[in-house]
Parts: C-alpha cells; structure tokens; sequence
C-alpha cells in the first residue's frame, strides 16, 4: 500500500555546514520534490540549506510554503518567492502548523532546531497522535552518529528495537520519498 503524500514538511539548517555536499543534497531533495509534485513546507526563510532547497524548488517548478516567525520576518529573512507564506507569533506556533499541513516529513542536515522539529514528529508517531512517516536525509552520512545515539537507546531499553526503525534513512532524496510512501507504522508499543 502506499500513501498520498503531496506535501513534506523539510526541517534543516539555517547555516550551509562545513561541506557543499550539504547544498548539494539540498538541491537534489528540491528538484525531487518538484518533480514528484510534492508541496513543499519549511521554515520560509532564504537563510543556509533552507533557502536552497527552496530556490532548487521552485526553480524546477515545485510549490513552496513558508512559516515563518514574526521576529524572523522582521528580520527580514522572509523568502520572498514564495507561492505561500505565513507568518505566525511563535516557533511553537510555526512548528504546529508545518506538523499540520504536512503529509510526511524529512530532515536533512542541521543543529538543534532540526533535530528537535525532527524529535518531536518522530515522538508525536510513537504516541500515535499523527501517522506521517518522518525521514532522514542522510547527506554525507551526516546522521551516522545520530543513529548509533538512536541504537544506544535501544540496547539501554529506552526504545523498542522496532521503534529504532520507525524513520525512514536514505542519503538519496528520491529513495527516501519513496521509502515514505510506503512507510508502515509500527503497532509495538512504545512501553518496554
């Protein structure tokens, strides 16, 4: 079975990294959401890798919708080719209406804010309160030490074994698309 994803929700840096492999991946997962005629929904800004995944985006033809927070917007950071930009008084606030709009969710190379917009997706799944599937964009192996904390909670029976698989990995962005779309959640629960 597979499901209908026509909007992802993209979590990732508001810095470039310390590899062109990062923009790179980035362009790579715009162009393959355009092409797969994927929305995508992100944070609005022009700011590191979320502004080129937006500009790769839109410029393969894709539709992108900001959310963007009323402190980053007076910053000026507001992307301003947009098909849809939203502005909201909090990042709680913005992070509730991108987990709200989209379909499913990938996060690619970041610091804190992605991987706790990726944590809490990926929590709010466990506790079945959403069913989107949530992926990793594992660019140049960035999440490989992410993953090894991940089964280190696993062998300290803080994580169901099934669980430790209950995200989608792939370095490639079509592959993880696809690997979204076909996404089983896992019915063990969450209490070992």
């Amino acid at each position: 079975m597979s499901r209908s994803i026509s909007s992802i929700a993209v979590f990732c840096g508001s810095n470039f990294g310390n590899s062109d492999a990062y923009a790179d991946g980035a362009r790579r997962l715009g162009r393959a959401m355009a092409e797969a005629g994927i929305t995508l929904i992100y944070g609005g800004t022009t700011k590191g890798l979320m502004g080129v995944v937006a500009d790769a985006l839109i410029e393969a033809g894709g539709t992108a919708h900001g959310v963007i927070t009323e402190a980053l917007r007076l910053k000026g950071h507001t992307h301003p080719n947009l098909h849809r930009s939203e502005i909201v008084a909090t990042l709680r606030k913005r992070k509730e209406r991108m987990a709200e709009l989209a379909d499913a969710f990938i996060a690619m190379p970041g610091g804190i804010g992605t991987m706790e917009e990726m944590m809490e997706v990926w929590t709010m799944n466990q506790l079945s309160e959403i069913d989107k599937p949530v992926g990793l964009l594992n660019i140049a192996e960035f999440y490989q030490p992410f993953l090894a904390f991940i089964d280190h909670m696993v062998t300290c029976k803080f994580l169901p074994p099934a669980h430790r698989h209950s995200i989608c990995v792939d370095p490639d962005p079509v592959v993880l698309i696809g690997q979204l779309r076909h996404f089983v959640r896992s019915d063990v629960p969450k209490w070992l």
